[in-house]
């Protein structure tokens, strides 16, 4: 159920966001869809971690170091697809009024949308390493919903931007590289310099840590499996109604 109510959540308050900040503004929606994805995102995770390993194995190649360093060097290069498309982080946290971009710089040269293509690199990876049907599963629901939030991205950057949408399109490609390859989006000399920002040295060090408590993670992970609903707290409401 979780793998189903996120992305209806998530994509649908997204594609309530034009008439929504109409009537309580932009800041305002961004608060309101925070707070009903966030909750979600971090509950799905946990649940994946307590149960990544639920419905038998597929493969194990836990024990080939090179398959482990394939998957973490992969973890590692998804992140800088799946960073945000705003390098304003007050945008992100209602600071300032969030927009509705539109680029052609950077990662969206290689990709028009670099989160689908971070999530397939991530969902690869892990999936190669723990090998379980419930991964499978998971991995699956998280791409399906990366190619609906694509399609809908498009076509609400088309309703804000027109035309000037249509030709960044012409220019671009969902499947990485495709538009450099065929000729429509020229590389400038100094492309690199288009990396070049710290946003990407805060994503490596967050990666790194990220890696580092991973045994953090999965022991949240345990505990919740292992205790379950404890009374007391605000899920009190839900189990009375139940």
């Amino acid at each position: 159920a979780l793998g189903t109510i996120f992305p209806l959540v998530h994509s649908g308050l997204a594609s309530l966001r034009p008439a929504a900040e109409r009537v309580v503004g932009a800041r305002a929606w961004r608060v309101v869809f925070a707070c009903a994805s966030l909750p979600l995102a971090y509950t799905w995770i946990l649940y994946f971690i307590a149960h990544r390993y639920d419905g038998g194995v597929l493969w194990n190649l836990h024990g080939d170091p090179t398959v482990h360093a394939a998957v973490w060097l992969v973890s590692f290069i998804s992140f800088f697809f799946l960073y945000p498309s705003t390098f304003n982080l007050l945008e992100v946290a209602a600071v300032d009024k969030p927009q509705l971009h539109l680029w052609e710089t950077g990662v969206i040269r290689i990709t028009r949308h670099p989160q689908l293509t971070g999530q397939v690199l991530w969902s690869a990876a892990h999936l190669a390493w723990l090998g379980t049907p419930f991964t499978l599963e998971t991995m699956a629901l998280l791409v399906a919903h990366h190619l609906f939030a694509s399609w809908n991205g498009d076509r609400r950057l088309a309703a804000k931007h027109g035309d000037a949408f249509e030709t960044i399109k012409s220019r671009t490609s969902v499947v990485p590289f495709a538009a450099i390859l065929d000729g429509r989006q020229r590389l400038p000399a100094d492309y690199w310099k288009e990396w070049a920002r710290l946003p990407y040295a805060v994503i490596s060090v967050a990666v790194l840590g990220a890696y580092v408590c991973h045994p953090l993670m999965q022991g949240a992970a345990a505990l919740v499996q292992n205790n379950g609903y404890e009374p007391g707290g605000v899920l009190d409401i839900l189990a009375a109604s139940l």
